[in-house]
């Protein structure tokens, strides 16, 4: 299991007994995170092995992990489990993400210094071996994956434009729906819902 996945031990726990139930429905386990606060919050972030999910797929997710994490009782406090995509500045968490969203903007954070630093912003260039390639201004560089302690996708008119044409050939987006989210005033635009909803 990648650190990017699952950081902590608590994590990594949760992912072994939640990784095959996402996998059985046929979806890929991108990230989870049990997250701080007044109630914590179990994060799931979960898409289909080509890319992409929706709401009802979320929901599906969503019941199937209830349903064995109540029989496991791993969490001893209360928690609120919240299912979603990656969204559009997706965490990069495997290996194959460096290489899906190769010619796109990144940063990447190392656990040590490399040549001085631990943060590279710019253009992934897919990967070689187990090494993650990225374009600084110094010119191409890799990195071993596992030196990386977090990884993500820069919000880009590139990456965007790139992520509606795919729900659009998909059949996710339909641009009328959009277009009367934009119209909209009021109340009624907050409470217009996309793909990308978290529950």
């Amino acid at each position: 299991m990648s650190d990017l996945i699952a950081k902590t031990a608590i994590d990594r726990r949760l992912a072994e007994i939640v990784t095959p139930a996402i996998e059985g429905l046929g979806f890929e386990l991108v990230r989870i995170r049990l997250m701080g606060g007044k109630v914590r919050t179990l994060q799931i972030m979960a898409e289909r092995p080509d890319g992409g999910i929706v709401v009802d797929e979320c929901a599906a997710i969503s019941t199937a992990v209830s349903a064995i994490l109540d029989v496991e009782d791993p969490v001893e406090e209360n928690y609120i489990l919240e299912v979603s995509s990656p969204g559009i500045d997706r965490p990069l968490t495997r290996l194959k993400d460096f290489d899906t969203w190769q010619g796109y903007e990144a940063r990447i954070e190392t656990t040590e210094l490399i040549d001085g630093r631990r943060r590279f912003k710019g253009e992934l260039r897919g990967i070689q071996g187990d090494e993650v390639l990225i374009e600084i201004e110094e010119g191409i560089i890799g990195l071993q994956f596992d030196w990386l302690s977090d990884a993500k996708l820069v919000l880009t008119d590139e990456l965007i434009a790139e992520m509606l044409r795919q729900r659009k050939a998909s059949g996710v987006v339909d641009e009328d729906e959009f277009d009367e989210i934009e119209t909209s005033e009021g109340d009624e635009a907050d409470e217009a819902e996309t793909p990308d909803t978290k529950h």
